[in-house]
């Protein structure tokens, strides 16, 4: 199997393709995007036909509509579910970005010589799940497909997959497979790939704190009357310890602690210090006690403020006591910790801490589970093969400290193990703005893909 003169025939459409792709708003978090997302599936449904699918379908659910395709060779051949989402998150705040998210730009960069597509939605996911598209594509034109393939990609994976669940308990016949295939996490670099083994799970809240009943004159009432932002704030300081370790009350009591030569192995990935603090502008890294910078970031719980808001935030000044002030909270969290359990314990917790000059709300958003796949499993071992063939080196297994929640739910309603082949760099400014996609991760993982077909259909004989 040789992809390379095919991509290199074509890769100015490839890249053009996905640049089209990317122009379209597909902003699941907000409504009134809701046409813009729906056009979207449109798009993918005929980038799925073009590409060699016999049947494509775009599945109405509870929410926004799942796109389904397959390409059944044989039945007595294994089957690769492919699974990706067309939303992306809002690209708020858009004064930061260098360029109009929704407006495509090719631009190179030190990482990214040959250039990079700066626009929402680049690497995660719209570019990373248009790859598979693209490698159906070779696949088919070349008469190479060595086992059946089938698609499913979502448009509500940025707000929590809410539909998925009821979509996965009804179509279990259709969407049976032998292992699933995702594109949505990264490697650790151009020259060192790596296969994500580990994903955390995710707990999100929103927690509202209420003081008096009304916006009040910070000089008539300050010192007298309990402050919500100051509240808010003295609250959520005390979710974490001098250590960095987070406080509530059996929050760590099923984290599962890897052995020494478990994080020795981790250990082995190359990274530098300097260079992540420099590629941050941090003048220090912070964290966990006891733990490195790549244990904190994948192997550890986290609990982290996502926004925080109230009172006056306009031009100039307006000296008040604000009514109520809110955060948004998301935990991090790894293998043995359930999600539900984690945002009880954070509810009674945080309930617990408020003074009584104040009233405390929290609202449970979305979760998922953690999930590890095992390195000796047949879908592993023939991604492994496939960056082989194409990198020239093996990959590393490396957990990430990302959360796809539906992985979990994969394995719970199809019986599957996920395969997690991604090709964007920490760098790609995922859910930040200038999020960017590299034109040679992009072709790359073009590239790679087909071989992953062809090892798991010879090592699943």
């Amino acid at each position: 199997m040789n992809t390379k003169p095919y991509i290199e025939k074509h890769k100015d459409r490839f890249i053009n393709e996905l640049i089209e792709l990317l122009k379209i708003p597909s902003i699941s978090a907000d409504p009134a995007y809701k046409n813009d997302v729906i056009k979207t599936s449109e798009h993918i449904k005929k980038s799925l036909e073009d590409a060699g699918c016999d049947l494509v379908e775009i599945c109405e659910t509870p929410g926004y509509p799942i796109v389904y395709g397959e390409k059944i060779i044989n039945p007595d051949l294994p089957t690769v579910l492919v699974y990706g989402h067309y939303d992306v998150q809002p690209p708020d705040p858009i004064n930061l970005w260098d360029s109009p998210p929704f407006e495509p730009v090719i631009k190179k960069t030190e990482l990214h010589p040959e250039g990079a597509i700066f626009a929402r939605g680049a690497c995660d996911d719209k570019g990373q799940m248009y790859m598979h598209v693209k490698a159906l594509e070779y696949l088919t034109a070349n008469n190479e497909l060595p086992c059946n393939v089938k698609f499913m990609i979502e448009g509500e994976e940025e707000v929590g997959s809410e539909s998925l669940g009821w979509f996965l308990e009804n179509n279990r016949e259709k969407l049976a497979n032998d292992v699933i295939l995702i594109s949505d996490t990264g490697m650790i670099s151009k020259e060192v790939p790596s296969i994500t083994t580990g994903l955390r799970g995710l707990s999100y809240v929103e927690v509202e704190v209420t003081g008096p009943n009304r916006d009040l004159h910070s000089g008539l009432y300050g010192g007298a009357v309990a402050n919500p932002i100051n509240i808010l704030c003295d609250m959520i300081a005390q979710l974490h310890d001098e250590n960095n370790h987070i406080t509530i009350p059996g929050f760590y009591d099923k984290v599962e602690e890897l052995s020494k030569e478990e994080r020795a192995e981790m250990a082995k990935a190359p990274f530098s210090q300097e260079d992540y603090n420099k590629a941050l502008d941090i003048a220090q890294e912070h964290g966990e006690k006891g733990y490195t910078t790549n244990e904190r970031n994948s192997i550890r719980p986290t609990l982290d403020v996502n926004g925080i808001w109230g009172g006056y935030t306009g031009e100039g000044a307006k000296t008040v006591i604000a009514s109520k002030a809110y955060a948004k909270i998301s935990m991090r969290l790894v293998p043995d910790q359930d999600w539900k359990e984690i945002t009880d314990l954070f509810q009674k917790h945080f309930e617990s801490i408020a003074p009584k000059s104040v009233k405390v709300k929290v609202s449970p958003h979305h979760g998922g589970t953690a999930y590890v796949t095992p390195i000796d499993s047949i879908g592993y071992q023939a991604a492994s093969k496939a960056y082989e063939d194409t990198f020239g080196k093996t990959p590393i297994p490396q957990r990430s400290g990302g959360s796809i929640p539906i992985v979990a739910l994969f394995e719970k309603e199809l019986n599957s193990k996920s395969i997690l082949m991604g090709f964007g760099l920490d760098s790609d400014a995922i859910h930040s703005p200038n999020e960017h996609f590299g034109i040679w991760n992009y072709l790359k993982g073009i590239e790679t893909i087909p071989h992953f077909y062809k090892h798991f259909a010879t090592m699943s004989k």
